[in-house]
């Protein structure tokens, strides 16, 4: 047994059911006297309803899911080609892969609308991201993924001014007027869209620390239900030890009691033995 097979049966069951049943994996690994197991076992995160949901698809409908996973390969190749005809074709093939494999998931069941949010984030992350794609592949996600980068954008390239500057041309200086107004909102335009940009990344900071400690405070949760049922166990054999050392120190004096009747026995039987002799 290894921590990948264990991986496998635990981020395949329902999270109702992953704290007891990561419980038992690490009661197991530690009965097999495998103590480094059970410690990786025992750090094994449960994973949310939508991560489930992702984890689910992997297992249950791995064609369609490497369907979309690959028009996100050919996607990605194809922003990095700065192929236009390309990106279109595969922008509407990701848009119809993306719809197939999220309905599979919402058919399902289970799943809140915050849920189904969550799923549908992930499956964008992985069409973007190679790494998410090889998590959700995998299917032992804890927790749904997000991407905070942008497409590649096609790259313009500027036609390039003499090195003696703007040629007028019949109109004179009436097209250099237009020029600078132009230079200057399109400066306007860069400059809000920096702020909107900073605002935007502000905003997704507080949104990540807010999300993080959620996330904090339900591993908290998650460990102090495992430490209650761990120590319940630990009671309940306790107990039974107890128990058991009860009746077997009875069972110690009750076989001293029988010896020594014994021991009377077999004495008063030799000397009824030499009386007869």
């Amino acid at each position: 047994m290894d921590l990948d097979e264990v991986a496998g049966r635990l981020y395949a069951v329902p999270p109702a059911e992953f704290t007891a049943a990561r419980a038992a994996e690490v009661r197991a690994a530690k009965e097999a006297g495998d103590v480094r197991l059970s410690r990786d076992i025992a750090k094994l995160r449960k994973p949310t309803v939508s991560a489930w949901a992702v984890n689910r698809l992997a297992r249950e409908h791995p064609a369609e899911l490497a369907e979309l996973l690959g028009v996100g390969e050919r996607l990605r190749a194809a922003w990095q080609a700065q192929d236009a005809e390309a990106l279109a074709e595969l922008t509407r093939a990701r848009g119809e892969a993306t719809a197939r494999v999220a309905r599979l998931a919402r058919q399902a069941g289970g799943l809140s609308a915050a849920a189904a949010s969550e799923v549908d984030q992930t499956l964008d992350a992985a069409v973007v991201d190679d790494g998410a794609a090889d998590q959700v592949r995998a299917g032992r996600l804890a927790k749904p993924l997000s991407y905070s980068g942008f497409a590649p954008a096609l790259a313009t390239t500027p036609s390039a001014a003499p090195s003696g500057g703007p040629r007028p041309d019949s109109r004179g200086r009436g097209r250099a007027g237009k020029d600078t107004a132009a230079e200057a909102r399109t400066r306007a335009e860069a400059e809000a869209r920096q702020a909107r940009e900073a605002k935007e990344a502000k905003e997704a900071r507080e949104a990540r620390k807010a999300k993080e400690r959620a996330e904090a405070e339900a591993a908290h949760r998650e460990w102090a239900e495992a430490l209650e049922s761990v120590t319940r166990d630990y009671d309940e054999r306790a107990e039974k030890v107890a128990r058991l050392e009860r009746k077997l120190a009875k069972a110690r004096k009750r076989l001293e009691e029988v010896r020594q009747r014994l021991e009377v026995t077999r004495r008063e039987e030799r000397h009824a033995r030499r009386r007869l002799d």
